[in-house]
């Protein structure tokens, strides 16, 4: 059968633009489509233009910190519009990147939303084309609870179209995006509120970093409510008065609902191509990302799997290498560093305590100190720690977790040696960058304490 493509994509976010544009310099024919912006969430309404933005509240605490250090600056009001205009202006040039790298490697754009009408065909706008092989890499979309008001709350995306900055702010969510919200926020000029059901927040992070994180964003004036949930959220007048499963209130001038996010499959037409999906509209995948129609193949946040950008785009660079370049290769969810924008940030790779105690024994070494700028500073909240999680057997890193300044840059190195299956007598002979706090993770001697399912038996 003659196709129209040898692969259509479906999504132009970072996973879909880089699988297709390297099939098409494999010399497959290729077509993608994007309903919304090029780029996709990173880009546009995620990790780009939230960066921006905690960059904008960083220069605040640093023009505050500046007098310790002999400078004299006063620190003005916080021009919201002037910043929204810089990073609106950039994400623009950004997506403009993207759509001109598909069509310089030759591939078709169409701007137009996609849906299936059987397994090879696809409706694009007002047009119908067929391809041999299609990907689908639609990404995620922003999720509400299921309480009453629910619509009266921003989702993430809407902080990036917020014409001003709101005096008060209920976010609610203890996940990264919640956190990170909170502390630009708050850094900014708003009163915040960070409510979550958990003790803590960042589920599934390592305990020491997520005990340290509340202690972060208390010191920074962030009014934390563990351990509730949003009951409903009304409206009374100008305010915003949000219900709390503990019988308290508040009342604020806007609410952010961080509650996590879906697969955006809705609309897709899935049953018509035979591709299964979980009840939460993910789709299922096999090891080589294929779906439960073989010619047809998933990657990104369309999985709910590891939601991050450099995972989608390796593994979409990786299928179009498998699929048109003969050089078949998979990506491997294992030990993928990542960082929460967070204030103080944090960077991870690898296992928690937690995770790798339940494996057996393991070694924990774990530091905390003031960072050189605070000693002078003297302001709170801003202690950096750094943890290594050690197989006691064989001395491995199974992971490395850190909270403070820098720690994203950091951990950007560390996470090449975790991967590598770097061992504690390797970093022991590392020599370390004075005067630096990354020299920490080279110079952890004494043990901590011991963990593990053996040592718990003892």
């Amino acid at each position: 059968m003659s196709y129209d493509f040898d692969l259509f994509v479906i999504g132009g976010g970072s996973g879909g633009v880089r699988c297709a544009r390297i099939a098409a310099g494999h010399g497959a024919r290729v077509g993608v489509a994007e309903e919304r912006f090029w780029g996709g969430t990173c880009v546009n309404v995620g990790c780009v233009p939230k960066k921006i933005m905690v960059q904008a509240a960083e220069y605040g605490m640093w023009a505050e910190d500046a007098a310790a250090f002999g400078w004299d600056i006063t620190k003005g009001a916080h021009d919201w519009k002037r910043l929204a205009a810089a990073r609106d202006a950039e994400v623009q040039r950004l997506s403009g990147i993207y759509s001109r790298l598909l069509l310089g490697a030759g591939a078709t754009i169409f701007e137009a939303r996609a849906r299936f009408l059987d397994p090879h065909t696809i409706e694009v706008g007002d047009r119908r084309v067929t391809a041999e092989r299609i990907v689908i890499a639609t990404g995620g979309t922003p999720s509400r609870l299921d309480i009453p008001g629910a619509e009266l709350a921003h989702v993430s995306d809407d902080l990036f179209t917020l014409p001003a900055l709101p005096r008060r702010v209920v976010v609610i969510g203890g996940g990264y995006i919640a956190v990170e919200f909170a502390g630009i926020l708050n850094a900014l000029g708003a009163e915040v509120e960070l409510m979550y059901r958990a003790p803590l927040p960042l589920r599934g992070f390592d305990e020491d970093i997520r005990s340290a994180l509340a202690e972060g964003l208390t010191a920074a004036g962030i009014r934390l409510n563990p351990d509730v949930s949003p009951t409903r959220i009304a409206r009374a007048g100008d305010e915003l008065i949000v219900g709390m499963s503990n019988n308290f209130m508040r009342e604020c001038d806007a609410v952010f609902m961080c509650t996590g996010r879906q697969a955006k499959t809705a609309g897709l037409n899935l049953d018509a191509a035979g591709v299964e999906t979980r009840p939460d509209g993910s789709i299922i995948v096999d090891e080589d990302h294929a779906t439960s129609a073989k010619h047809i193949h998933a990657i990104g946040d369309v999985l709910d799997r590891l939601n991050l950008t450099p995972v989608a785009t390796a593994v979409g660079h990786a299928l179009a290498d498998t699929l048109y370049g003969g050089k078949p290769r998979k990506v491997s969810y294992q030990n993928v560093p990542t960082a929460v924008f967070s204030s103080p940030p944090i960077g991870t790779v690898g296992l928690t305590e937690a995770e790798a105690a339940a494996l057996g024994p393991v070694d924990i070494y774990v530091t905390r100190f003031n960072p050189m700028r605070h000693t002078i500073t003297k302001r709170e909240g801003r202690r950096t720690l750094m943890k290594l999680v050690v197989c006691q057997s064989s001395q491995r890193i199974l992971g490395a977790h850190m909270i403070g300044e820098d720690a994203g840059e950091i951990m950007q190195g560390i996470g090449i040696a975790v991967a590598m299956g770097a061992t504690k007598a390797d970093f022991d002979r590392t020599i370390g960058i004075h005067p630096t706090a990354a020299e920490e993770f080279v110079t952890l001697r004494t043990r901590t304490r011991e963990a593990g399912v053996a040592v718990a038996a003892q």
